[in-house]
């Protein structure tokens, strides 16, 4: 008999890519959207959210960031015994504290797989695990599930903190400079200009603006994000005044220290090739 997934919220990219992925493993996959229309003629479609979740082995969350909490305590008690409860949130403060309280008939599993919809396969992709009760059966079910990714455990609040960096920075920055580009109305000719930085940069930033709005707000509404974008935020305005005013001098003391403190845990040359790799392989 197949093990059964229910996922939460299938109608949604990060949906139609969970749901796609476990009928390819050999799940049978049951799915509930409120929101948005299930196409995936695959999944079987519940009626209800209860009804859902009520016999599957598995339950996987693909839901808002601030819905999570409350949904995690509307259907744990529905669950069967034994049954997997996984969440899969950008910010984990919240989701993993609705996970200890979930009764203890169900597994917690907290995880942020840190790949888009746009994935083609699991090899090499990396998820991150969080650990709620039971760090070694948590991660055991999460490496069965995805074989071939790469794992790295980190607690709630450290993970809030890096995310903070890997996703939060990211798309403020981006999401300011795509707004810039949306207001070149000469931007053909911007392009025609353009050599690779620039190229890569676009492609970036508008790749950024396909997220729905509500997942860009959540990502950049991580409190954690905060002390790292003062500091952005300090450093533009510095250099800034420092161009203004014609110190040279204190412009190159700040580059030099940021690419010899780069040089400690990077090869910046090793990353300038991996560039123009990039731009090749997206010209060709």
């Amino acid at each position: 008999m197949k093990k059964s997934i229910t996922v939460l919220g299938a109608g949604g990219k990060m949906g139609q890519w969970f749901t796609k992925y476990f009928a390819s493993i050999g799940y049978e996959v049951i799915g509930f959207d409120s929101e948005a229309p299930i196409t995936d003629k695959s999944v079987k479609k519940a009626t209800s959210l209860v009804g859902a979740v009520l016999n599957a082995d598995l339950v996987l969350l693909c839901t808002p960031t601030r819905r999570t909490p409350e949904i995690i305590r509307l259907i744990a008690k529905e669950m069967k015994r034994g049954s997997f409860l996984i969440e899969i949130t950008s910010q984990k403060a919240k989701t993993a504290a609705a996970l200890l309280k979930i009764p203890s008939k169900i597994n917690p599993v907290c995880i942020h797989p840190m790949f888009g919809p746009g994935a083609k396969k699991i090899k090499g992709q990396n998820i991150i695990s969080i650990p709620i009760k039971d760090a070694k059966k948590e991660l055991a079910l999460v490496k069965s599930l995805f074989e071939g990714a790469n794992f790295v455990t980190i607690d709630a609040i450290e993970h809030d903190k890096k995310i903070a960096i890997i996703l939060g920075l990211t798309h403020l920055v981006n999401l300011a400079f795509a707004n810039i580009l949306s207001k070149d109305d000469k931007i053909s000719l911007t392009e025609r200009m353009s050599g690779t930085t620039f190229k890569i940069q676009k492609i970036l930033s508008e790749s950024i603006m396909t997220e729905s709005t509500e997942l860009i707000e959540t990502i950049i509404s991580n409190p954690e994000i905060r002390r790292a974008a003062e500091e952005f935020w300090k450093d533009v305005g510095r250099l800034l005044t420092a161009i203004q005013e014609g110190k040279s001098e204190e412009i190159n003391t700040y580059i030099r220290t940021v690419q010899e403190n780069l040089a400690k845990n990077s090869n910046l040359e090793e990353s300038y090739k991996k560039l123009n790799t990039m731009i090749n392989a997206i010209e060709k």
